[in-house]
């Protein structure tokens, strides 16, 4: 055997090679048989599925319905604002000076009356004491002036009697004349210098009072919030008061100002309740009332607002000044009545196909693809959004009944954009509303 291969090499190279040949050949057999049968089973699940599909779409009702149940409507309005006080008073100063001493700082309570600064008062208490000197120099005049004028009636006093003893002859008619004049001359110059003293009073008085508001007192009772003088600072009060201090009174009670857009603001009015929040306690709800709903607009980036006032209760202080709060203000309640999603009367039966009609559904192609502008019909809708209803208050939904749809003509109330408050002597508990069709 070895000879005989060894004789003939080329005869064991062929037989190798369609050993190998045939191998190739086999595992090509096996990979396709093997896709096959994937591709079998694949076929078989998707047919499977389909079928099963199809029995659950013909076993499905043909309406999507929501049943008719009683609950609780709110509708809320949101508003975004800041926190202030219910009265913030500015201190200023009308003298002009040198800051001697400053008696507080922020966050310190204060009740009113209470020294909070001090100018200096070096030249307002040498002005006061040379008003003091000017008035006791215009007394001493007229007890002065008193004194001649008693002097001038008693020589006037003499001179008429003298006349009268001499009929007339003595004193002269000159001499008579001087008499009159020197007593209306020193009844002059009392008034006058009772004019001084008036007037010496009255400087004295400003001296005195300007004295006083050397002495900066808080006007009210309450907090200070900001503090923008030092001592050894220039006070100038030339044209404006400068601002010294902000007293915030009772941050116990607080007003939170928000702006309502014009669409909303026919519906805010005071007494109504609300609850907000601030970033400072995002896991806190705070409850406010509204106070004034002002008549006043003002336009913000093209949008007109009201401003409206909020009363709220802050006695943890924990709310703060100039805090941003968002607001949802109640302007609209209803209890235990009858609720129908939105969604229901825009369901309009008319633009469902008839079962049997013949028309041919629409590929996926068409679908997309843009056809002619559908003519505007001149009838108005039958039934709309909840937004849309009639003048009178009333809109149509559909009850499923005996697997048809059945209008019904229904009052509506509130709605939150969810849910719509409507009523109706048709209407009952369980009744099957449909929203839309499958």
């Amino acid at each position: 055997m070895k000879s005989n291969a060894n004789e003939n090499p080329s005869a064991a190279g062929n037989l190798s090679a369609i050993i190998q040949k045939e191998g190739k050949g086999s595992r090509r057999t096996w990979i396709i048989v093997v896709i096959a049968v994937l591709a079998a089973v694949v076929a078989a699940i998707i047919w499977y599925r389909g079928s099963v599909q199809k029995r659950a779409a013909a076993e499905e009702p043909p309406f999507i319905t929501e049943t008719l149940r009683r609950g609780d409507l709110a509708l809320d309005i949101t508003a975004t604002g800041n926190l202030e006080p219910t009265n913030e008073v500015t201190v200023g100063s009308e003298l002009s000076g040198t800051v001697l001493e400053v008696y507080v700082d922020t966050n310190d309570r204060v009740t009113k009356g209470q020294p909070l600064l001090k100018l200096d008062t070096t030249k307002l208490s040498q002005q006061t004491e040379s008003s003091r000197a000017s008035l006791a120099s215009a007394k001493a005049t007229l007890a002065q002036n008193e004194a001649t004028l008693k002097e001038a009636q008693a020589t006037l006093a003499r001179q008429q009697e003298l006349q009268r003893v001499s009929n007339g002859r003595i004193p002269s008619r000159a001499d008579m004349d001087t008499a009159i004049a020197a007593a209306d001359r020193a009844a002059a110059n009392v008034l006058a210098a009772k004019a001084s003293i008036a007037q010496s009073q009255a400087q004295l008085d400003i001296n005195e009072t300007d004295l006083s508001k050397a002495i900066i007192k808080s006007p009210i009772d309450g907090i200070i919030l900001t503090r923008s003088i030092e001592p050894g600072q220039t006070v100038a009060a030339s044209f404006t008061a400068p601002e010294l201090f902000v007293i915030a009174e009772n941050l116990e009670h607080m007003k939170l100002k928000v702006t309502i857009a014009e669409a909303d603001i026919g519906r805010v009015a005071a007494g109504q309740k609300a609850s907000f929040t601030v970033d400072a306690w995002p896991n806190r709800t705070y409850t406010a009332s509204v106070t004034k709903v002002a008549y006043g607009s003002a336009v913000t980036n093209n949008v007109v607002t009201y401003e409206t006032e909020l009363e709220v209760n802050n006695n943890d202080l924990s709310l703060r000044p100039g805090m941003t709060a968002t607001a949802d203000i109640s302007v609209a309640e209803a209890k235990n009545v009858f609720l129908v999603p939105v969604a229901a009367f825009r369901f309009d039966p008319s633009t469902l196909a008839p079962q049997g009609s013949g028309k041919q559904s629409k590929s996926f192609v068409q679908s997309i693809m843009p056809g002619p502008p559908r003519r505007q019909s001149a009838r108005p809708a039958a039934n709309g959004d909840a937004s849309e209803k009639a003048a009178n208050g009333t809109a149509r939904i559909h009850i499923l009944k005996d697997g048809h749809p059945q209008p019904v003509t229904v009052k509506v109330g509130i709605s939150d954009s969810r849910h719509t408050e409507v009523s109706g002597e048709v209407l009952a508990d369980g009744m099957q509303i449909i929203t839309n069709a499958r």
